[in-house]
């Protein structure tokens, strides 16, 4: 059986890799997300991310389509204490930003959407530098002391924004952040690596990381010459035409043919092996695409394998 990884300090436990919602709604319409949710969960999984704002850049879309499919599954299924659920405040269209009362109407709307009295990990989407940490904190704080929330976290923050949350919370004795949600890949690290990285690792905050596959790129279907059909393939394609692109592509190719994996399952094991790393985030529009996600679970590589990764990403 995996085991499970807990997110920093808090009392959540959570499959090794986070299915992300992001695709309910847009790319996966309601039977293709429940059968997604269904074999993602059967196979053991137990972490599922969205945020409020999936999917408002659909047309047609007015944000809350991914909590409303998740919550109507979790309705039918019956199996909400079984699941870790996060989701996001602040970049939804009714809801932008981090002030106190949009922070309460935005975690009301998600809880109905969600079909739950609770979240169990509540992100803020983004920071807002004009609400002091001060008001977001205690705002936060609020919803864990009212049962609304369980844990709560962050996402796309400064290290000194982050640093100054944290050090409130503890000086206050309110609710600290367990987490962050920061964008890194084996092709994007820079956008972790250093001081954001330095300010989880000495704070103790399990990063859930986002872009894990770099919006597919690191699965492998994009090559110079190839051409994929997908909503995001303009960007996996820009990594595909670069020098570090190609090298990181010909390592995950070697390595994953060594342990007869998928080229994604190599790419998400080496981010689940680094320093604070609880669980990648990635998605998934078909059944037919999860195995390769949930098989990061029990692959394990090598010190040289990881050394090999870093040096061709670097």
């Amino acid at each position: 059986m995996t085991s499970l990884r807990t997110l920093g300090s808090s009392d959540l436990d959570v499959f090794p890799l986070a299915l992300g919602g992001n695709v309910f709604g847009w790319t996966a319409d309601r039977a293709a997300s429940f059968a997604v949710l269904d074999a993602y969960t059967a196979a053991g999984g137990n972490f599922i991310d969205t945020a409020d704002v999936y999917s408002a850049w659909v047309e047609g879309n007015k944000g809350g389509e991914s909590e409303t499919l998740i919550g109507e599954w979790l309705t039918a299924r019956g199996n909400r204490s079984d699941v870790i659920v996060a989701t996001k405040v602040g970049a939804h269209p009714e809801f932008s930003g981090l002030a106190p009362e949009t922070i309460k109407s935005a975690a009301d709307a998600s809880l109905r959407r969600l079909g739950t009295d609770y979240i169990d990990l509540y992100y803020t989407h983004y920071d807002d530098p004009s609400v002091p940490v001060e008001e977001i904190i205690g705002t936060l704080d609020e919803l864990v002391a009212a049962g609304k929330v369980r844990a709560i976290a962050a996402s796309n923050i400064t290290p000194e924004r982050l640093q100054e949350s944290l050090d409130f919370s503890d000086r206050e004795g309110l609710a600290r952040f367990v987490a962050l949600q920061p964008h890194y890949n084996l092709v994007s690290r820079d956008t972790y690596e250093g001081r954001l990285q330095e300010v989880a690792s000495r704070s103790g905050l399990a990063a859930v990381p986002y872009y894990a596959l770099a919006s597919g790129f690191l699965t492998g279907k994009y090559r110079p010459g190839t051409r994929v059909e997908s909503a995001r393939s303009g960007r996996a394609e820009e990594y595909a035409g670069t020098e570090r692109g190609g090298r990181v592509l010909a390592a995950l190719d070697k390595i994953a043919e060594a342990h007869e994996a998928e080229v994604a399952t190599v790419a998400l094991a080496w981010l689940a092996a680094q320093p604070t790393v609880a669980a990648p985030i990635a998605s998934a529009r078909t059944v037919e695409q999860l195995p390769a996600l949930l098989a990061v679970a029990d692959l394990e590589l090598t010190d040289a394998e990881l050394a090999a990764l870093t040096a061709a990403s670097a």
